[in-house]
């Protein structure tokens, strides 16, 4: 009965984040013959197959939201209220393709990336035009993620990294094929980029809404919803202050240094037992 409990709730979680392809997608990513973007023992490859990614994943929105033009293009675009795992599934299979996947492979994923944001373009609500191929506005995105992937495995990781540069310019690779000038490929450069953008960054009423949304109305199981409750609020745990007070999101230092991250250890485990 446990194992029939574990293989539900893997099917569950699975489904949710990589699709109902997800079979295909893997052996087309992980076995099909041929060379790789990067090898098996770089940092990208440890990083991005631990389940620490569902909580980077999280707070990577979280943070991308406080960019005014950013989230415009989200608010104005993008389905994800209708469809917020739609957008789950094709961002973590960008990022299985990219990290595991062949060259040729990851290459077409990038140019198909490059071709969907030459469509997306507008008018911000503060009356900014925006781009989503903006180059500037893809080296945010960028910072935020790589920010966000790297700071929740160091938290919540199973095996530590020992190359956080490495990872860094790893991410930096892909973000240049990408049409990002000069990625970010130390931990200190990554530092110096995202606190570059905090004089653009804000919280609009759009991305308070993408917070509410994420964290408290998403679509999920019952049984799904207090695990989903902890994870929102370890990604909430691992954003800076100055993030958090923009999207109005709670700060409590002791809860978080104890119980927040206590249950967040316990859920990664939980994951990695369901998913093994």
């Amino acid at each position: 009965m446990l194992e029939a409990l574990r293989r539900q709730l893997s099917e569950g979680i699975f489904e949710k984040v990589a699709g109902p392809d997800r079979a295909d997608h893997a052996r087309r990513i992980h076995e099909a013959p041929g060379p790789r973007l990067f090898a098996d023992d770089r940092p990208i490859r440890h990083v991005h197959a631990d389940h620490a990614m569902f909580i980077g994943g999280l707070r990577a929105l979280l943070l991308q939201s406080l960019h005014p033009l950013a989230m415009a293009a989200v608010a104005q675009h993008s389905d994800y209220r209708t469809d917020p795992w739609g957008r789950l599934q094709r961002t973590s299979l960008f990022l299985a393709t990219t990290t595991f996947g062949r060259v040729e492979d990851a290459e077409k994923a990038v140019a198909r990336l490059a071709r969907v944001h030459r469509h997306i373009h507008g008018t911000a609500p503060d009356g900014r035009e925006y781009r989503a191929d903006d180059p500037h506005l893809l080296a945010w995105v960028h910072v935020a993620e790589v920010d966000s992937f790297l700071r929740c495995h160091q938290r919540y990781g199973a095996e530590p990294l020992d190359d956080y540069d490495g990872y860094v310019a790893d991410m930096a690779v892909v973000a240049e094929a990408m049409g990002i000038p000069d990625p970010p490929r130390t931990t200190a450069e990554l530092e110096e980029r995202l606190q570059s953008y905090r004089g653009e960054l804000k919280g609009t009423p759009e991305a308070r809404e993408a917070a509410r949304f994420l964290l408290f109305t998403a679509p999920l199981p019952l049984l799904a919803r207090g695990p989903y409750g902890i994870l929102t609020a370890t990604a909430v745990a691992s954003l800076p202050v100055w993030a958090r007070i923009p999207l109005r999101l709670p700060y409590l230092p002791i809860a978080e240094a104890t119980g927040v991250r206590f249950a967040g250890h316990a859920l990664m485990r939980g994951m990695r037992w369901v998913t093994s």
